[in-house]
């Protein structure tokens, strides 16, 4: 009888339904994307805890990649072939999730990207990589059709880091004006973290622009923009996709970033389940706003969570629910389907919103919008 006990015993601590699921993450924990990654940090940390409200036995395996692409490679190796994780979430940057979607591929291990934008990431018919947040192209359609909605723009400079995201974002607004009419009169690409953009702002000036997009990330936002009024451009609009003008260090530089339009995968004022409440409660948590960022990784550790332990723990099993499953929470419906060449690509709805009295207000979608926008750009005080 002892024996039975024994064997039971054993068996029940080596079913995958009783251990812990193992799920690794990889993240900017350091270096210069930090900001946005504790914003990710938080809401993976959030949404374990409130997994583990609801008797989820999940184990988060965390890797730190700088925001760097070969540590980021250096950290699925890890969690894929050493960690043994059924699944993983994550990088954050464009290309750490480039160059990590191979090795998921490779070792057959589910990955998913909660907030990089690069288009060719889900484009690469890779069958183990699924993408949450809305890829490049609708960064510059979405802010392109707000600045046509609001008023008659015909020229458009384009600035931007020359980065995975910077690249892919630029060459899909080229495209996307193209159609829509609008001469792009100036071009500029810069090395990340950039200390003088002012004789390059001095040239886009004098082309006078009528719209000024610029791709960036968190610190390279803010200089950007003090150094366009240091130059005086006075466009009718200035349009900052995503990254860096979508944080709370951007909006506190009010003098600067006041009536700048960006746009988000995400905003507190959308009324999809759990929304409003995930963004009262992440505040209340961690005394800050919660940004897309936050909501894009929380919504990304439920569903994978979800779907590993419906699968056992297994990872072909996770990778097919993931395929074949449908979600609706803080980001909205979910599903990774194939169009318009990508692959397993959650196609998400994006907001516009602009900075007014120092507080990000969603402006497009009407049906989400909190205020009015104020266009053209107003003159530098």
């Amino acid at each position: 009888m002892r024996k039975h006990i024994l064997a039971l015993g054993a068996a029940m601590a080596l079913s995958p339904c009783l251990m812990a699921q193992k799920v690794g993450v990889i993240n900017s924990l350091t270096g210069p994307e930090a900001p946005i990654g504790a914003s990710i940090t938080n809401g993976i940390k959030l949404a374990e805890e409130d997994l583990k409200k609801k008797g989820y036995n999940l184990q988060l395996v965390w890797e730190d990649d700088a925001g760097k692409p070969q540590l980021s490679m250096v950290a699925m190796d890890k969690l894929a072939t050493r960690d043994n994780v059924v699944g993983v979430v994550g990088p954050y940057t464009s290309a750490c999730a480039n160059a990590v979607s191979k090795l998921a591929e490779k070792y057959h291990l589910p990955l998913l990207i909660p907030a990089a934008a690069k288009e060719e990431i889900t484009r690469q018919g890779f069958r183990y990589v699924f993408r949450l947040n809305a890829p490049a192209d609708k960064y510059a359609s979405s802010l392109i059709d707000a600045a046509i909605s609001l008023g008659k723009p015909r020229t458009i400079a384009i600035i931007y880091e020359n980065t995975d995201f910077g690249t892919s974002t630029s060459m899909k607004t080229k495209d996307y004006v193209a159609k829509k009419g609008l001469q792009v009169v100036a071009e500029v690409a810069y090395p990340k973290g950039f200390a003088d953009y002012r004789p390059s702002l001095a040239q886009i000036k004098a082309k006078n622009p009528d719209l000024i997009f610029m791709v960036s990330y968190a610190s390279d936002a803010i200089l950007l923009m003090r150094q366009s009024r240091e130059v005086g451009l006075q466009p009718q609009a200035f349009l900052g996709a995503g990254g860096g003008f979508t944080t709370a260090e951007f909006a506190k530089e009010q003098a600067i970033s006041e009536c700048v339009i960006s746009c988000a995968q995400w905003t507190d004022d959308v009324t999809w389940p759990g929304a409003r409440e995930f963004a009262k409660r992440f505040k209340a948590k961690f005394g800050k706003e919660a940004t897309y960022h936050a909501a894009c990784a929380y919504a990304s550790l439920v569903i994978m969570a979800e779907t590993v332990k419906g699968a056992g723990g297994d990872r072909a099993k996770t990778r097919d629910a993931l395929k074949a499953g449908r979600w609706n929470g803080v980001m909205g419906e979910v599903q990774f389907i194939d169009y318009d060449g990508f692959n397993n690509q959650n196609n998400h709805t994006m907001l516009v919103q602009q900075i007014l009295d120092g507080a990000y207000e969603t402006i497009l979608p009407t049906q989400f919008a909190t205020k009015k926008a104020v266009y053209p750009f107003p003159k530098w005080k």
